[in-house]
Formats: C-alpha cells, structure tokens, sequence
C-alpha cells in the first residue's frame, strides 16, 4: 500500500515549483516532516517535508522539471509493500550509497574461513541489507560494520569506507563560495568541519562555530589572508531558478521606470554612542545585537509617514499610497538576494524591528522562509555596508518606487561646530543612497525624505523608542 506526496501550495501566488534536488533516493526511509526534496518558486527555494512515514517507491518528477502546485512528486509505501518494490530499484540506493556492495565483498570471505563458526550470524546480513530504510539514516553505523566483522581481512578492507564516502558527498562535495571565503577568513580548515546541513553539507553557521573556538589564539596570527580560488573559476554553470527571476525582475524594472540616485552623509556619532552604551543591557532584555541597522529602519519608517510619496506604489495610472510601512529588508544567501518583509514596521520599537531583521535574516539564510514572507513590502532598505561597501546605487524593483542604501560606518575626520567655531573632530559617519523611480519621486521629493532621515539619526533621540 502506498500513498503519493503532491506538491504543497507554497504561497498565495505561487502556482508551480522546480524541482532542484532529492534528498531521498529510492528505497530510502522517511520519517514524518523529514525533508525529501528541495523545490525551488519564483519566491523561494525551500524544502518539502513528508508528511507521512515510509519507504520510497517511485520518484515521478525529475530534478530540475517544474510542475505545478498539486502535481504527484513521489510515492511513499508502508515498508511491507515496499520490500519488493525497493528489491527492483535495490541497485539505485546501492549505487550511490555503495554501502551494500562491501558487505556483500566480507560475505564470501567469511563462507571460506572456517575459523568463522560464529560467522553464520552474518547470514542473516541479506535480510538488513534489502532494508534500505535502516541503511542510509544511520549510515555512520553502517560503515563501521563491515570492518568490525572480517577484522582477519583488514588489509583490503580500504575499500569499504572508500565507497562509503559518496553518499556523504552527494550534498557535501559542493561548497558554496561565501563558506569558502568565510571559513579563509575564519582561519578554518574546511576538512575539519562536520557539516550539519542536509546530506552533510557545510553551512556558513558550521564555519562560524568551529571558528568561535578555535578564535582563542589566532591574537598573535596576524598574517595575511591568502584568497583561495574558487572551484567556480573555468566553468560554465546553468542560472538557478532564483538568479532566472531576479535577472528577469531587474531587467523589467530599469526598463520600465527612470531611476536615480541621491546621496547624503550623515553623522551617527551620537547614534554609536547611544548603542554602545545600551547594547549589553539590550541584548540581554531582547536576546538580540543591537547594530545600526534598526536605527537606520526606524528614522526610514518615521520618514515615509510624512513623505508617502517615497512609500507609494504604482498601479498603471495611479499612484497608491499604502496605509502601512512593510520594509523589504535586502538579505545576502548562498542562492542570491532575497528580500524578506517586516510588515507595519513603522509601529515597531527599536526592539522590535532589532528581532525582526534577526529573525528574517536567519530564517532567510537557513531556507526557512514561507513564500508569502516575501511578498508585499512598499520600501526596501538594503545595508550593502555590511560588506564594506562605502555607498551603491541600489536598483528600485516594481511595483516599489524607493529603496534606500546604506553603507559602512566608519570613522573620519569632519568639520563640526563647537561653541560656535569650525573644528575638525572624529565622527562616526555613514552615507545613504536613495534610489528612487523618478516618473513618481522627483528629486525634492528625494531630498526632504533623505533630510528626514539624516536629522533624526544626528539627533539620536532615540531613549524612549528602544523598547526594552
């Protein structure tokens, strides 16, 4: 008895899906919200969970087709039918996984050695082995096993975790160059890492964590970072459905509108002042770092109620002023950038939109987002600084007519008024970018928003908004 896993509804909009990668072969086991495949919208790459128990049967949607929502993408059976139907497909699981094959190689070795009376217990051996339910999810066990039982023939006995290995590098081979890069500048040998994403793969939070402990000493280390050379480097790679829909959005959006750009500085010395001052005990009431970033969004949202226009929305011939602030934040992933919404973020504390980055960030990082998280922001705030960048000119994606930039903080000499003479002081200084659709925004519109913005940041009265 089987039963088939359709393809979920993954959002309002969203009415089919690419399938770009089983996690699950045939004759695999699952277990109940255990992920089978990765599925990939024009919203988001996420993954499907079973939502029933089982042995794979039959795969019927191969990767890199896309169906629609509802479509059948594989059949689950109960364990007792799928005894015989995984026995045809057995080579499929044996072939990748390999795991098989080097204890059916021990088997004979073990019928010849008449020292191996206790042995026959190996007979049994075929009966585990047709169960690839029990094989791949404890493959680690499944390793060991074939050495520990012809321990007498351990000198041939490499091959078996040579095979072995594979399965685990199905997921693993493949590290993405933003892991690379971090683990180079982690100072961590990527060898040594023991992937915890799906198959094994090396995520960026596995890099970070053996970095954090081995962070102790590099004091003294201060040598220069070799750049390592991407294994991207001379080859040709098909775009994923994501990068297809961004190139796709982009291209329509300058086409169709007349963007520009407006830029300000702005002195956040005040502001930095004010976060180092809280940042402990806000951290420990909120559970969260206090960066820039929520400052930057609550003097954006505080803007947009008294400038609408830079907050409005085109429909055709109209211009439609939305009644709510829901900021698309700009997040960086391993699949390309996504931006995740904070919806009435213009009633949000400095806490308050603090945890919302956070959590948006993470969970858009980790492939946890639902579709519908991306969808119905009216402004974008992208921080390009976070990656040093001094200021861009970001592009504005339709139906938005706005989106704000902002770069690296960093610490300058500038000419500052004290008791009424020029002095030239260090100060924490910052540049914001405006992008903005100018069949709708006109410069002015621009400037007085910008001016909005960089009046409440120098001024950082920001005590009785930190919500904590």
């Amino acid at each position: 008895m089987s039963e088939s896993v359709n393809l979920p509804a993954l959002g309002e909009s969203v009415t089919e899906g690419t399938v770009t990668r089983w996690l699950k072969n045939v004759g695999d086991r699952v277990e109940v919200d255990e992920p089978l495949l990765e599925v990939s919208t024009d919203k988001v790459d996420t993954e499907i969970p079973s939502p029933i128990a089982g042995v794979i049967e039959e795969i019927l949607v191969a990767e890199d087709e896309t169906v629609e929502v509802g479509t059948p993408l594989v059949r689950i059976g109960d364990g007792a039918g799928g005894g015989d139907a995984p026995a045809t497909p057995a080579a499929a699981p044996a072939e990748p996984g390999s795991v098989p094959e080097p204890v059916a190689a021990p088997e004979p070795a073990a019928a010849p050695e008449p020292a191996a009376a206790p042995e026959p217990v190996a007979a049994p051996e075929p009966v585990a082995a047709p169960e690839p339910a029990a094989a791949p999810a404890p493959e680690p066990v499944a390793a060991p096993e074939p050495v520990a039982a012809p321990e007498p023939v351990a000198a041939p006995e490499p091959v078996a975790p040579e095979p072995a290995a594979p399965a685990a590098a199905n997921a693993a081979t493949y590290i993405t160059p933003l892991v690379r890069k971090l683990a180079a500048e982690q100072g961590v040998d990527l060898g040594s890492v023991a992937g915890t994403g799906v198959g094994g793969r090396i995520r960026k939070q596995d890099v970070l964590a053996v970095g954090t402990a081995t962070s102790s000493a590099p004091a003294a280390a201060a040598s220069r970072v070799e750049l390592e050379t991407s294994p991207l480097r001379g080859t040709t790679v098909a775009m994923s459905r994501l990068r297809k829909v961004i190139a796709e959005r982009a291209v329509i959006s300058m086409q169709s509108t007349a963007q520009l750009t407006t830029v300000v500085e702005v002195d956040v010395t005040r502001v930095a002042a004010l976060r180092t001052a809280v940042k402990a005990d806000f951290e420990k009431a909120t559970g969260t770092k206090l960066s820039f970033l929520p400052f930057f969004a609550k003097a954006a949202t505080e803007a947009l109620r008294a400038f609408p226009i830079i907050n409005s929305t085109v429909d055709a011939d109209s211009i439609v002023y939305p009644e709510t602030e829901n900021l698309s934040i700009a997040v960086d992933t391993e699949r390309g950038l996504l931006t995740p919404v904070i919806r009435n973020a213009g009633d949000l504390s400095i806490a308050g939109l603090a945890r919302e980055i956070a959590d948006l960030a993470t969970r858009t990082r980790d492939n946890k987002l639902k579709p519908d998280e991306l969808a119905g922001g009216t402004f974008t705030l992208t921080n390009t600084g976070s990656r040093g960048a001094l200021f861009d000119t970001p592009v504005v994606f339709l139906p938005q007519v706005a989106i704000l930039g902002t770069g690296i903080v960093s610490k300058k000499p500038s000419v500052i008024q004290v008791d009424g003479s020029d002095v030239i002081a260090v100060r924490s200084m910052v540049y914001f970018a405006l992008s903005y659709d100018h069949r709708i925004v006109d410069g002015a519109d621009a400037a007085r928003f910008l001016s909005a913005v960089k009046t409440r940041l120098e001024e950082a009265d920001f005590d009785g908004d930190l919500g904590i």
